[in-house]
């Protein structure tokens, strides 16, 4: 252990498994836990450390002594800068085993349950290109490295469009290439940034909030067809339409184009006017039969392939045989519950965003189902003794919370409700296993199945199935 630039350095420290956040855990000589961030599990390194706590050390890799058997070549240049995918230079082999030890350790060590199967982990058939959504913002202020900063060159034009950089709001990454989402994405945002410059058009500036291009979301669906949605700071009616019909010359993909004059300090667009330019002003999305209208501020799975077989396996850990009552909490914009729907006698879907059950709504009319009943409220105000009271008993519930899991108040409804059998689909199985264990008196831990929905990234899903004992 040494100091170097004012900095606690430690060296030669071994790093023998992932931890969360996608950083790689090993141990220093006095036999403390460290966890380093820019390394991977088997790789040798030097670590700067960042914070020392008393039970751990958080540390960032400054030098790669030996590098792990498992370290591959990044595919992208941002890699590292970016922090998109922190396990790009992870072999997506051992991205998967490491994600089906987590969320088998947090099952067993938070949840504190010992007896399940544990079902091979579903690796998506595409490890790159399979994001079918991304959003990208413009800024007047490129993000520098420390070498050009050090170069005292004077850059000159700095706008920007890509990514803020982890931590620093104000900054944006200068996007080069992306391999989160299929072409003509990359081909798309250079174009329009590209177009921007030669034409002068003013990009956003953060800190003054001034400009007027502000941010650019790009979304297609399984059939190839695209939506692209701008937003502006303000409007400029000449340079806007100029702009757009460029867009939609260039790349006859882009079904619809839509977007939105958002002053806000803040730029979300829920609560945001959205103009169609061209065509619908929304995609459509078929899945195994069902019918989705997506629109700009429609949530939907970014994964569509693997979100596809995340349904079918929450129906095949659901088996219905036709009779049951099907309560499915968080029900967002109601895809499972349709997805379901077509298997049970009835479904009851739960969700507090209104525009989410409006739309769960719409697509249940689209699919001609009529078995599928929405409500919107807050999950553990709506959920509640009078709502069973007036309700059908389940048999079989669903849960899809977001990545806090469920209130506690909401596990207390569930246990009260009774329903034969529990699947719980988790985008965290930290907050799962957390569940699982105020429900392990009343329910048995059957089976697990880790669902990789997004390669490169330490993210996982979980689908458990409980019965009741």
């Amino acid at each position: 252990m040494r100091k170097k630039n004012k900095n606690l350095i430690l060296e030669n420290i071994q790093l023998l498994s992932a931890g969360a956040k996608g950083v790689a855990i090993g141990k220093t000589e006095e036999g403390k836990t460290i966890l380093v961030a820019g390394a991977v599990p088997g790789d040798v390194v030097n670590a700067r450390v960042k914070k020392s706590k008393s039970k751990y050390i958080e540390a960032e890799a400054t030098e790669i002594v030996v590098a792990s058997p498992n370290r591959v070549t990044p595919r992208c240049v941002h890699f590292g800068v970016c922090g998109g995918c922190k396990w790009q230079n992870l072999s997506y082999e051992k991205q998967l085993a490491y994600k089906q030890d987590e969320v088998y350790n947090h099952i067993k060590r938070i949840g504190g349950i010992e007896d399940f199967e544990t079902l091979p982990i579903l690796g998506s058939p595409e490890p790159y290109f399979y994001r079918n959504k991304m959003e990208f913002s413009f800024s007047n202020a490129r993000w520098l490295t420390q070498t050009e900063i050090s170069s005292e060159e004077n850059f000159g034009n700095r706008d920007a469009l890509g990514f803020h950089i982890p931590g620093m709001w104000s900054k944006i990454l200068d996007l080069k290439e992306c391999w989160l989402q299929e072409d003509p994405s990359n081909y798309i945002r250079l174009a329009v940034k590209q177009y921007a410059v030669a034409h002068e058009l003013e990009f956003f500036d953060v800190k003054a909030q001034t400009g007027f291009l502000r941010t650019l979301m790009l979304r297609q669906n399984s059939k190839g067809e695209w939506m692209v949605l701008f937003q502006l700071f303000r409007d400029e009616q000449e340079n806007r339409e100029k702009l757009f019909d460029f867009l939609l010359n260039e790349f006859p993909q882009i079904k619809t184009l839509v977007y939105c004059v958002n002053s806000k300090q803040n730029d979300s667009i829920y609560d945001q006017h959205v103009v169609t330019y061209h065509g619908d002003g929304y995609l459509m999305e078929e899945m195994d039969g069902l019918q989705f209208k997506i629109g700009p501020k429609s949530f939907f799975q970014t994964n569509y392939k693997q979100a596809l077989e995340l349904y079918r396996k929450t129906l095949d850990f659901a088996d219905l045989k036709g009779d049951e009552v099907v309560y499915d909490l968080y029900t967002g914009t109601g895809t499972i519950a349709q997805y379901v729907a077509r298997n049970a006698k009835q479904v009851i879907g739960i969700e507090s965003v209104q525009e989410a059950i409006n739309a769960a709504k719409e697509h249940a009319r689209l699919n001609g189902l009529t078995n599928c009943t929405f409500y919107c409220g807050d999950m553990k105000d709506i959920f509640n003794d009078e709502f069973l009271a007036n309700h059908p008993k389940a048999d079989v519930l669903i849960t899809d919370p977001p990545r806090d899991g469920m209130h506690q108040k909401v596990v207390e409804q569930i246990l009260k409700l009774a329903p034969e059998k529990i699947v719980y689909v988790s985008c965290n199985s930290a907050t799962q296993a957390r569940d699982l264990a105020l429900m392990k008196e009343h329910y048995k831990l059957v089976k697990i199945l880790p669902v990789d929905m997004f390669p490169q990234t330490h993210h996982v899903e979980n689908i458990a199935l409980l019965v009741k004992i």
